[in-house]
């Protein structure tokens, strides 16, 4: 059972989906489900024997394009909706012991690739106001499948950290007149103590009001929406620049990072939303090697979050780790 619950006190939804308590979790890798189905043994998502990137239905979505009712009739107050959407598997790689930072710069383009096309097809849909493309990585994320993968979420509403980004788009554009990330790429680009990575059409760094440890964001020089807006010597720069960015994570502690992957890009909801920029955002939760960052009293409860670390200095480490040329 899966809906949608008003939340008055925040403005904003949130979704139920109990269903997802009989998923999968942590399988051995014999019974990988994300694995490519082998010879005799058991069967998976993916009835092939090989493959370079797939995408499906997840088996338990939080959002459906065909969605139940309701189980339980909402008020004026806290009105109830169908959890309408869509809920799609991306996998990197039928190897299952692979990872971002593993795979070739080439498999990395054809997932962005992927991305864009997802997202515009899913845009296009009746009633999607978001596409949001992102990946789970690691156990100490929550992840319940270890193969190396990702998700798109299509939501019926913009989501609320969204929201607040194409205020803050829309305000600064009105007030100044340009793209607030166009200004903030310009301002640490000036500034260089905080980058961590660049090439020709994409940058990299730890942002100047980072709240995770070693958060980092990466966008692109050029102002643009919409992955499926970049030309293909931009798509392929941030390939090799997600290529470097992760190799770099995996080189930070010698392990390979748990992480969040979020990608921001422009609602599909046929606003005006031409001050947005396209952006990655990545979270790790490790704020040491053995420490990690927890959401506790300040961040969960009030939302305000603390930072353990300076900017400057989780980037000139990440800035300095060397990981060789994307392959």
């Amino acid at each position: 059972m899966s809906e949608r619950r008003w939340n008055p006190v925040l403005s904003e939804w949130t979704i139920t989906a109990t269903h997802r308590q009989d998923r999968t979790f942590l399988p051995p890798k014999e019974f990988c489900p994300l694995c490519p189905t082998r010879g005799d043994g058991p069967p998976t998502e993916i009835s092939r024997a090989d493959f370079e990137v797939a995408v499906f239905d997840n088996r338990f979505p939080s959002l459906e394009l065909s969605p139940d009712p309701p189980s339980i009739e909402g008020t004026a107050l806290t009105p109830v909706e169908p959890s309408y959407g869509a809920c799609e598997v991306v996998v990197y790689t039928p190897d299952h012991d692979a990872s971002m930072g593993t795979i070739p710069v080439r498999r990395i383009r054809q997932l962005v690739e992927v991305w864009a096309h997802r997202t515009l097809i899913l845009g296009a849909l009746d009633g999607i106001a978001y596409v949001y493309v992102f990946e789970n990585r690691g156990e100490a994320i929550g992840v319940t499948l270890n193969h190396p993968h990702g998700q798109i979420y299509a939501y019926p509403a913009i989501p609320p950290v969204l929201v607040r980004e194409t205020a803050s788009a829309r305000a600064h554009l009105e007030r100044a007149g340009s793209c607030l990330w166009c200004g903030l790429l310009e301002q640490e680009l000036a500034d260089g103590r905080r980058i961590v990575a660049q090439n020709a059409s994409w940058v990299a760094g730890v942002p100047f009001f980072a709240r995770w440890p070693y958060e980092v964001h990466l966008q692109p020089r050029r102002h643009v929406g919409w992955l499926h807006e970049l030309a293909p010597a931009e798509a392929d720069d941030l390939a090799r620049l997600l290529s470097t960015l992760v190799r770099k994570y995996d080189a930070l502690f010698g392990f390979t990072l748990p992480y969040i992957m979020a990608t921001h890009q422009r609602p599909t909801d046929g606003g005006e939303h031409d001050g947005y920029h396209l952006h990655f955002e990545f979270y790790p939760p490790h704020r040491t090697e053995s420490k990690l960052k927890y959401l506790a009293g300040s961040e969960a409860g009030a939302g305000a979050f603390i930072n353990d670390t300076l900017p400057e200095t989780t980037a000139e480490r990440l800035r300095g780790l060397e990981v060789g040329k994307p392959g």
